[in-house]
């Protein structure tokens, strides 16, 4: 176990210090070790659900970390009773801190301990060697702990490596107004006065739902800092955005700081002859008093500010409901059915409470999951309508530490407002964990594919799709081509198998068009799906416009009858999520809800939601199958989130079918070798081969499809399984038993099974024999091989490095095929001797006398065999004896040799 720890009173560096840490060490848990500062609190409040694996000290088992990464400290004083682990043996420390050596600091493995501005600069440089991605709101968080450690960049311990992480954290997509709106800094007396004054002169205007406040004052001399200060009257007053006008000496100084989108700060100095950014900008005036450029200030803001986004704009609506008497269970089934992450419970139409995911995981956890909801829920429900601004819901959320707010009008609830729809608004492209990743812009491509189904399909497919939209159309219903096929026509790659989707019933389509085209019909009531299945084998899926949903991560999907784009939208890429119209007078109409034709032509494998592989973790796997296949790249977000699902072990809950089922398909594949790397790659190869370490075998597995190839000049037939060869190589350092227990966890045959334990039983001595320098008779060399499964050739072709040992190799597989005996069993009885296990070691004796070149003709092998079985006195057929008479019964003799009832022979 990993833990990434800082000191207590955790400040916004520790914090920032910790997220960056967790890139580099992605599989580490985040531990607070005490108290947080009330910037981190407030930080928490509204964020807490955005970072990974954050547990308090006292939920872990502190004898399982195995390695302790400190950040932003490295005083065992100041890490409470984490500072346990330092003498204990077997525990791995790691250090990150700008702060210098003193007396009685831990030592670790690894130090990284320069002198910089803040801790989180040493880790950013880290994370940039590495090429590590980060969000644009994880660049925030960290951007947080830099500008506040070094004061926004003026304090004087700020070195240019902070101006460069900064700066690199911007190019990440930072957002200032955030880091602008948690940040705080100690004041000079002058200071601590002016702020007082403007202060007690500020004035409060709500403009468009946006709360400004100006503030004005007036000193003798100049005070530095007017920005700082106008950044802390927005932190007091907590309002959208702050004015401050003062007069220093002969001219008045204008100072705007704006944490919203609506008021753009710099179009309003411009007015005034200054400058700078929307977020922040300043000007000087002379020859006006502060009253008037107050005055002037406060118009220019009314003309300017748009009305910010309100609830309606972001709420999640209809909402998903449950009632008090509701199981634990069941409304966490509900809500991963629908991506919520909590619920409004209901009675008598009354809002009663709410119910959120994590009261469903606690409850679940503790064994609960039959209990009703109103045992946990909420029940002091603070609501919002929807007219009020998304700027007042958040503060109302860091406020109350509230996660979502039913949205009400009267006493119906007409929507939900959770932290990810205010997240969304503040973060640029901030994805909740339960969101699409699509880019949603137009609901179909417009464009017609006809042309290039008639050159990519065959006849036959295409009278099928053709016969399949007349149907439907005298159906009065909607049918399409859906999936692969569609896929595959665009990349012009072939593809046989065709799936239908029927806006109507599927069955009664596939009835209908089976009497058209031929065929019988299997159908599946419960999934409203039917196969159409030809006399050749040839088969047409049927289906029902569905829309999928898990019970529970990695269960069987269960089944609701709905429209194509939700069919299409359960799908598991968005280049797998096309749809082609075949009604007559549509036919070839590319319907692409989800931008998988662009996908295709820039080469990226994208997922629909960002909880596609928490819902089938197989998809997992096939997004690696794909990406290789087609020489594709799985795009970064899906990346990002395939390695969340296996820092979350979601593989493991796999049933091994299904398992199973992908890994085959994989080692079928024509080039297998780059999947299991990019398998191994993205820590994958784990679950499916906990005993085998990758790279032990990597080499070996690069290499089969050149012994393939090899083999197949040589007059080598593939096998039937092509997925074995590969399986055997795999399998093939690890020792009997536990290739034993992989072949039992994934069920394979008992004939597969022997093959493997064969190859491992009997591949060291033949790859001995082959590779030795002395002279082996061919005989010898070849009895060894056939003692390996024909499946297992590949892998020794593979693992054999010598010429010559290759060159032996090549000559056994020739005389398996070129130096069969002539001789037969019949040769052999006809020379008198009797049937028995004697023919085949006589026959073994011939064929390795061959081989050896001893014997070349017929007649040779014929007095080769007749000598071999006389020097080994093989039994000759006795001729047959006249059968004596036999004598009629006496009076006792007809129960001769006769039991009686009910005793036993003796023997």
């Amino acid at each position: 176990m990993e833990i990434i720890t800082t000191h207590v009173n955790t400040d916004l560096d520790g914090l920032a210090a910790m997220v960056a840490a967790q890139k580099i060490y992605p599989g580490a848990e985040l531990i607070f070790p005490g108290k947080l500062s009330r910037n981190v609190e407030e930080f928490l409040a509204l964020h807490k659900d955005t970072l990974k694996n954050v547990r308090n000290i006292k939920d872990i088992n502190i004898n399982k970390v195995k390695r302790l990464i400190m950040v932003d400290t490295k005083s065992p004083g100041r890490v409470s009773k984490l500072k346990e682990l330092f003498n204990r043996p077997g525990v791995e420390v790691h250090i990150y801190d700008h702060h210098p050596r003193a007396e009685g600091d831990v030592c670790g493995k690894v130090e990284v301990v320069e002198t910089v501005g803040a801790a989180t600069t040493l880790l950013i440089e880290k994370i940039r060697n590495k090429g590590l991605e980060i969000t644009p709101l994880e660049a925030t968080i960290m951007a947080l702990g830099i500008y506040e450690d070094t004061g926004c960049l003026v304090f004087t311990s700020t070195t240019p490596r902070d101006i460069r992480a900064a700066a690199f954290l911007l190019e990440q997509g930072a957002n200032l107004a955030v880091v602008a709106d948690f940040l705080g800094r100690p004041l000079t007396e002058e200071q601590k006065a002016l702020l007082k004054e403007l202060l007690v002169t500020a004035e409060h205007h709500l403009i468009n739902g946006t709360k400004v406040l100006i503030a004005k004052g007036n000193v003798d001399e100049f005070v530095g800092g007017l920005a700082l200060l106008t950044h802390k009257l927005s932190e007091i007053e907590r309002t959208d955005a702050v004015f401050a006008v003062v007069e220093m000496e002969d001219r008045v100084h204008l100072v705007g700081r704006c944490a919203l989108k609506e008021v753009n700060c710099r179009d309003i100095m411009l007015e005034f002859g200054g400058g700078g950014h929307p977020a922040a900008a300043s000007a000087t005036i002379k020859g006006q008093t502060v009253d008037e450029v107050a005055g002037k200030l406060l118009e220019l803001i009314k003309g300017k500010i748009q009305p910010p986004l309100t609830v309606e704009d972001i709420m999640s609506s209809p909402v998903k409901m449950v009632f008090p008497e509701t199981t634990i269970e069941e409304a966490g089934k509900i809500m991963l059915r629908y991506g919520h992450t909590g619920l409004p419970v209901i009675k008598d139409d009354k809002l009663v409470g709410v119910i959120s995911r994590r009261d469903v995981e606690k409850s679940t956890h503790h064994g609960l999951g039959h209990a009703p909801v109103k045992g946990f829920m909420t029940v002091n429900v603070v609501t919002v309508t929807k007219e009020i601004n998304i700027h007042a819901v958040q503060d109302l959320m860091i406020a109350k530490d509230i996660g979502r707010l039913p949205v009400v009008e009267g006493n119906m609830v007409i929507g939900i407002v959770s932290r990810t729809d205010v997240l969304r608004t503040l973060h640029e492209g901030f994805k909740g964990r339960y969101s699409t990743t699509y880019n949603d812009k137009k609901s179909s491509s417009g464009a017609n594919i006809r042309p290039d189904m008639q050159r990519a399909l065959p006849r036959r497919i295409m009278n099928i799709l053709t016969k399949a939209g007349e149907v439907a159309q005298e159906l009065d219903y909607q049918v399409y081509a859906v999936g692969g096929l569609v896929r595959d026509v665009l990349l012009k790659v072939e593809n046989l198998d065709v799936d239908l989707v029927v806006e109507g019933n599927g069955i009664e389509m596939a009835n209908h068009l089976a009497q058209v085209i031929g065929g019988r019909v299997r159908p599946h009531e419960k999934f409203g799906t039917a196969e159409i299945i030809f006399p050749d084998g040839f088969w047409v899926d049927v289906v029902t416009a569905r829309v999928e949903y898990y019970e529970y991560p990695a269960a069987l999907p269960q089944v609701e009858q709905s429209s194509l784009k939700h069919d299409l939208y359960r799908r598991d890429f968005t280049i797998n999520a096309m749809a082609v119209a075949l009604n007559p007078g549509r036919f070839g109409e590319l319907v692409d809800y989800f931008n998988g034709r662009d996908d295709l032509q820039i080469g990226a494998i994208r997922v629909l939601h960002n909880i596609s592989f928490i819902e089938d973790p197989t998809r997992i796997l096939r997004a690696i199958r794909f990406e290789q296949r087609y020489d594709m790249i799985i795009e970064p977000q899906t990346l990002r989130l395939i390695e969340e699902a296996v820092r979350e072990k979601v593989i493991s809950r796999l049933s091994t079918e299904r398992m199973w089922g992908e890994l085959r398909h994989i080692l079928e594949e024509a080039d297998p070798e780059h999947m299991l790397d990019r398998m191994s790659e993205l820590g994958v190869w784990d679950y499916l081969f906990p005993e085998i370490t990758f790279w032990e075998i990597q080499y070996v597995i690069s290499e089969i499809p050149q012994a393939l190839m090899i083999l197949r000049n040589w007059g080598w037939s593939e096998p039937a399984e092509k997925w074995l060869p590969y399986f055997l190589a795999i399998l093939h350092l690890t020792t009997q038993e536990k290739a034993y227990n992989i072949c039992e966890r994934y069920n394979l045959g008992r004939r597969q099974t022997d093959k493997v334990l064969d190859t491992i039983a009997y591949g060291r001595v033949a790859l001995r024999k082959l590779s030795t320098t002395e002279d082996v008779p061919l005989s010898d060399l070849t009895k060894i091989v056939q003692t390996l499964p024909r499946e297992a050739y590949p892998l020794f072709l593979a693992l054999l490095e010598d010429k010559n040992a290759i060159r032996r190799f090549r000559l056994v597989m020739e005389s398996v095929h070129k130096n069969k005996p002539m001789v037969n069993g019949k040769d052999i009885r006809e020379m008198g001797y009797q049937p028995g296990p004697m023919y085949r070691r006589a026959l073994d004796a011939v064929w390795r006398a061959r081989l050896d070149g001893l014997i070349e003709t017929r007649e040779d092998e014929l007095a080769y065999v007749k000598s071999y079985l006389e020097q080994n006195n093989a039994p000759k057929i006795q001729p047959k004896q006249p059968r004596p008479a036999v004598p009629a019964a006496g009076p006792n003799q007809g129960n001769k040799g006769k039991k009686k009832k009910g005793t036993r022979p003796i023997v």
